[in-house]
Protein backbone atom coordinates (compact mmCIF):
# COMPACT_ATOMS: atom_id res chain seq x y z
CA UNK A 1 0.00 0.00 0.00
CA UNK A 2 1.55 3.33 -1.09
CA UNK A 3 2.54 5.89 1.52
CA UNK A 4 -0.19 9.47 1.98
CA UNK A 5 -2.41 10.26 4.31
CA UNK A 6 -4.57 7.66 5.97
CA UNK A 7 -7.80 8.32 4.16
CA UNK A 8 -10.45 8.11 6.95
CA UNK A 9 -14.79 7.97 6.76
CA UNK A 10 -16.64 9.13 9.98
CA UNK A 11 -19.96 7.23 10.31
CA UNK A 12 -22.56 8.36 13.27
CA UNK A 13 -26.10 8.86 13.28
CA UNK A 14 -25.15 12.11 15.12
CA UNK A 15 -24.24 15.14 13.06
CA UNK A 16 -22.43 17.15 16.20
CA UNK A 17 -20.47 13.49 17.07
CA UNK A 18 -19.37 13.29 12.81
CA UNK A 19 -18.50 17.50 13.20
CA UNK A 20 -15.91 17.01 16.46
CA UNK A 21 -14.18 14.05 14.89
CA UNK A 22 -13.73 15.94 11.20
CA UNK A 23 -12.92 18.85 13.22
CA UNK A 24 -10.12 17.12 15.30
CA UNK A 25 -8.70 15.58 12.05
CA UNK A 26 -8.51 18.14 10.58
CA UNK A 27 -5.66 19.57 12.69
CA UNK A 28 -3.70 16.13 11.94
CA UNK A 29 -1.95 16.55 8.62
CA UNK A 30 -1.54 12.98 7.98
CA UNK A 31 -5.27 11.91 7.90
CA UNK A 32 -7.50 13.10 5.27
CA UNK A 33 -11.30 13.31 5.83
CA UNK A 34 -12.74 11.41 2.36
CA UNK A 35 -15.91 11.32 3.66
CA UNK A 36 -19.13 11.03 6.26
CA UNK A 37 -22.31 9.37 6.64
CA UNK A 38 -25.21 9.32 8.77
CA UNK A 39 -26.06 5.75 8.66
CA UNK A 40 -24.91 2.14 8.22
CA UNK A 41 -26.48 1.15 4.71
CA UNK A 42 -24.40 4.48 3.01
CA UNK A 43 -21.87 3.39 5.48
CA UNK A 44 -21.33 0.04 3.48
CA UNK A 45 -21.40 1.84 0.15
CA UNK A 46 -19.03 4.69 0.42
CA UNK A 47 -16.23 1.26 2.10
CA UNK A 48 -16.77 -0.40 -1.40
CA UNK A 49 -16.46 2.93 -3.36
CA UNK A 50 -13.70 4.92 -1.27
CA UNK A 51 -11.56 2.20 0.11
CA UNK A 52 -10.49 4.06 3.13
CA UNK A 53 -7.69 3.31 5.45
CA UNK A 54 -10.14 3.70 8.69
CA UNK A 55 -13.45 3.89 9.88
CA UNK A 56 -14.68 6.05 12.68
CA UNK A 57 -17.77 3.70 13.35
CA UNK A 58 -20.88 4.50 15.57
CA UNK A 59 -22.61 1.83 16.66
CA UNK A 60 -26.07 2.50 17.28
CA UNK A 61 -27.53 3.26 13.88
CA UNK A 62 -31.36 2.59 12.51
CA UNK A 63 -31.55 -0.10 10.12
CA UNK A 64 -27.84 -1.43 9.86
CA UNK A 65 -26.22 -1.05 13.32
CA UNK A 66 -21.84 -0.45 13.11
CA UNK A 67 -21.81 -4.05 13.30
CA UNK A 68 -23.72 -4.62 10.22
CA UNK A 69 -21.67 -2.62 8.62
CA UNK A 70 -19.12 -4.87 9.39
CA UNK A 71 -20.79 -8.30 8.51
CA UNK A 72 -21.25 -6.64 4.32
CA UNK A 73 -17.81 -6.34 4.10
CA UNK A 74 -15.49 -9.00 2.87
CA UNK A 75 -12.92 -9.61 5.12
CA UNK A 76 -9.84 -8.70 2.93
CA UNK A 77 -12.11 -5.55 1.99
CA UNK A 78 -12.50 -3.88 6.01
CA UNK A 79 -10.77 -1.41 6.36
CA UNK A 80 -9.08 -0.46 10.15
CA UNK A 81 -12.16 -0.06 12.55
CA UNK A 82 -12.34 2.45 15.58
CA UNK A 83 -15.61 2.20 17.35
CA UNK A 84 -17.57 4.88 18.83
CA UNK A 85 -20.23 4.59 21.24
CA UNK A 86 -21.82 5.85 24.44
CA UNK A 87 -21.97 1.89 25.84
CA UNK A 88 -19.01 -0.03 26.83
CA UNK A 89 -20.90 -3.42 26.48
CA UNK A 90 -20.58 -3.53 22.79
CA UNK A 91 -16.98 -4.17 23.80
CA UNK A 92 -17.02 -7.99 23.61
CA UNK A 93 -18.02 -7.95 19.96
CA UNK A 94 -15.60 -4.95 18.98
CA UNK A 95 -13.15 -7.85 19.89
CA UNK A 96 -14.45 -10.33 17.88
CA UNK A 97 -14.36 -8.22 15.01
CA UNK A 98 -10.72 -6.81 15.61
CA UNK A 99 -11.33 -3.33 16.08
CA UNK A 100 -8.25 -1.19 16.62
CA UNK A 101 -9.89 0.89 19.41
CA UNK A 102 -12.93 1.48 21.40
CA UNK A 103 -13.97 5.18 22.38
CA UNK A 104 -16.25 5.55 24.81
CA UNK A 105 -18.33 9.23 24.79
CA UNK A 106 -18.32 11.10 25.87
CA UNK A 107 -14.18 11.41 25.39
CA UNK A 108 -11.63 14.21 24.85
CA UNK A 109 -9.32 15.65 22.58
CA UNK A 110 -6.22 13.35 24.53
CA UNK A 111 -8.52 9.86 24.66
CA UNK A 112 -8.91 10.69 20.25
CA UNK A 113 -5.37 11.39 19.98
CA UNK A 114 -4.19 8.59 22.10
CA UNK A 115 -6.74 6.84 19.38
CA UNK A 116 -4.82 8.09 16.32
CA UNK A 117 -1.65 7.02 17.60
CA UNK A 118 -2.70 3.68 17.34
CA UNK A 119 -3.81 4.02 14.13
CA UNK A 120 -0.50 5.43 12.84
CA UNK A 121 1.00 2.82 13.82
CA UNK A 122 -1.33 -0.22 12.93
CA UNK A 123 -1.89 1.35 9.36
CA UNK A 124 1.91 2.05 8.84
CA UNK A 125 2.34 -1.77 9.99
CA UNK A 126 0.07 -2.52 7.40
CA UNK A 127 1.27 -0.62 4.77
CA UNK A 128 4.94 -1.89 5.36
CA UNK A 129 4.47 -5.11 5.63
CA UNK A 130 0.43 -6.75 5.54
CA UNK A 131 0.58 -7.19 9.06
CA UNK A 132 -2.84 -7.65 10.81
CA UNK A 133 -3.63 -4.73 13.39
CA UNK A 134 -3.17 -6.02 16.81
CA UNK A 135 -5.85 -5.30 19.50
CA UNK A 136 -5.50 -2.68 21.74
CA UNK A 137 -4.27 -3.28 25.45
CA UNK A 138 -7.06 -0.87 26.51
CA UNK A 139 -9.67 -2.85 24.54
CA UNK A 140 -8.37 -5.82 26.65
CA UNK A 141 -8.45 -4.26 29.99
CA UNK A 142 -11.82 -3.07 29.11
CA UNK A 143 -13.07 -6.46 28.15
CA UNK A 144 -11.71 -8.16 31.52
CA UNK A 145 -13.48 -5.77 33.09
CA UNK A 146 -16.49 -5.88 31.58
CA UNK A 147 -16.88 -9.73 30.35
CA UNK A 148 -17.98 -10.97 33.89
CA UNK A 149 -21.01 -8.62 34.17
CA UNK A 150 -22.04 -9.58 31.20
CA UNK A 151 -25.88 -11.25 31.89
CA UNK A 152 -28.78 -11.61 29.16
CA UNK A 153 -32.17 -11.26 30.06
CA UNK A 154 -33.54 -14.86 31.53
CA UNK A 155 -37.39 -13.88 31.99
CA UNK A 156 -39.43 -11.19 31.50
CA UNK A 157 -42.48 -9.79 33.61
CA UNK A 158 -45.89 -9.46 31.30
CA UNK A 159 -49.35 -8.52 32.48
CA UNK A 160 -52.40 -10.53 31.40
CA UNK A 161 -56.11 -10.00 32.81
CA UNK A 162 -54.44 -7.95 36.18
CA UNK A 163 -52.21 -10.82 36.87
CA UNK A 164 -48.55 -11.05 36.13
CA UNK A 165 -47.07 -13.46 33.93
CA UNK A 166 -43.51 -14.57 34.80
CA UNK A 167 -42.01 -15.57 30.89
CA UNK A 168 -38.89 -17.15 30.55
CA UNK A 169 -36.71 -15.94 27.42
CA UNK A 170 -36.52 -19.47 26.33
CA UNK A 171 -40.04 -19.63 25.73
CA UNK A 172 -40.35 -16.63 23.10
CA UNK A 173 -40.37 -17.88 19.38
CA UNK A 174 -40.15 -14.28 17.92
CA UNK A 175 -40.89 -10.52 18.93
CA UNK A 176 -42.58 -7.95 17.32
CA UNK A 177 -43.17 -4.31 16.75
CA UNK A 178 -47.03 -3.30 17.98
CA UNK A 179 -47.01 0.12 18.34
CA UNK A 180 -45.14 1.57 21.44
CA UNK A 181 -45.39 -2.19 23.19
CA UNK A 182 -44.27 -5.61 21.58
CA UNK A 183 -45.51 -8.59 21.60
CA UNK A 184 -43.96 -11.23 22.84
CA UNK A 185 -45.08 -14.70 20.82
CA UNK A 186 -44.22 -17.97 22.85
CA UNK A 187 -46.06 -21.13 21.59
CA UNK A 188 -49.78 -20.61 21.46
CA UNK A 189 -49.21 -17.12 23.63
CA UNK A 190 -48.97 -13.52 22.70
CA UNK A 191 -48.09 -11.27 25.12
CA UNK A 192 -47.99 -7.55 25.06
CA UNK A 193 -44.87 -5.64 26.56
CA UNK A 194 -44.87 -2.09 26.78
CA UNK A 195 -40.55 -1.65 25.56
CA UNK A 196 -38.99 -0.48 22.26
CA UNK A 197 -37.05 -2.83 20.05
CA UNK A 198 -33.50 -1.26 20.42
CA UNK A 199 -33.93 -1.64 24.19
CA UNK A 200 -35.14 -5.47 24.27
CA UNK A 201 -32.25 -6.36 21.68
CA UNK A 202 -29.97 -4.82 24.05
CA UNK A 203 -31.02 -7.51 26.91
CA UNK A 204 -31.35 -10.74 24.72
CA UNK A 205 -28.10 -12.97 24.33
CA UNK A 206 -26.94 -12.12 20.09
CA UNK A 207 -26.26 -15.49 19.58
CA UNK A 208 -29.41 -16.63 20.01
CA UNK A 209 -31.96 -13.49 19.53
CA UNK A 210 -31.54 -11.56 16.26
CA UNK A 211 -32.82 -8.64 14.45
CA UNK A 212 -34.37 -9.85 10.95
CA UNK A 213 -36.44 -6.82 10.27
CA UNK A 214 -36.82 -3.04 11.99
CA UNK A 215 -39.32 -4.51 13.37
CA UNK A 216 -38.70 -8.59 14.34
CA UNK A 217 -36.13 -10.40 16.37
CA UNK A 218 -36.50 -14.02 15.80
CA UNK A 219 -35.08 -17.24 18.12
CA UNK A 220 -32.58 -18.58 15.77
CA UNK A 221 -33.64 -22.12 17.76
CA UNK A 222 -36.78 -21.59 16.79
CA UNK A 223 -35.99 -21.06 12.76
CA UNK A 224 -36.55 -24.23 10.76
CA UNK A 225 -35.47 -22.95 7.11
CA UNK A 226 -35.12 -19.73 5.03
CA UNK A 227 -36.46 -19.09 1.63
CA UNK A 228 -35.43 -16.12 -0.83
CA UNK A 229 -38.48 -13.89 -1.97
CA UNK A 230 -38.63 -11.63 -4.85
CA UNK A 231 -37.48 -8.31 -4.11
CA UNK A 232 -33.77 -9.79 -2.51
CA UNK A 233 -35.77 -10.44 1.17
CA UNK A 234 -35.85 -13.69 3.00
CA UNK A 235 -38.80 -15.67 4.33
CA UNK A 236 -37.84 -17.01 8.06
CA UNK A 237 -39.87 -20.29 8.71
CA UNK A 238 -40.21 -21.02 12.13
CA UNK A 239 -40.67 -24.75 13.09
CA UNK A 240 -44.04 -23.86 14.08
CA UNK A 241 -44.75 -22.71 10.68
CA UNK A 242 -44.49 -19.27 11.27
CA UNK A 243 -43.76 -17.13 8.50
CA UNK A 244 -41.34 -13.81 8.40
CA UNK A 245 -39.09 -11.16 6.55
CA UNK A 246 -36.06 -11.37 6.96
CA UNK A 247 -34.67 -7.85 5.15
CA UNK A 248 -31.77 -7.89 3.41
CA UNK A 249 -30.39 -5.14 5.22
CA UNK A 250 -29.99 -7.68 8.22
CA UNK A 251 -29.57 -10.96 6.00
CA UNK A 252 -25.60 -11.09 6.68
CA UNK A 253 -25.88 -11.04 10.15
CA UNK A 254 -28.34 -13.98 10.21
CA UNK A 255 -26.19 -15.57 7.80
CA UNK A 256 -22.84 -15.65 9.93
CA UNK A 257 -24.83 -16.95 12.69
CA UNK A 258 -26.90 -19.54 10.70
CA UNK A 259 -24.21 -20.38 8.48
CA UNK A 260 -24.45 -19.69 4.35
CA UNK A 261 -28.08 -20.39 3.20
Amino acid sequence: MPAGPIRTLVVDDMPPARRRIVRHLEKAPDFEVVGECGDGASAVEAIRRLAPDLVFLDVQMPEVDGFGVIARLAPAKRPAILFVTAHDEHALRAFEVCALDYLLKPFDAERLEAALARVREQVRLKRGDGAEPRMDPRLDALLARIKPEVHWLRRIAVKARGRTRVLAVDEIDWIGAEGNYLSLHAGTETHLLRETMNAIEQQLDPERFVRIHRSTIVNLDRVAELAPLFNADHCVRLKNGTELTLSRSYHERVRALLGEI
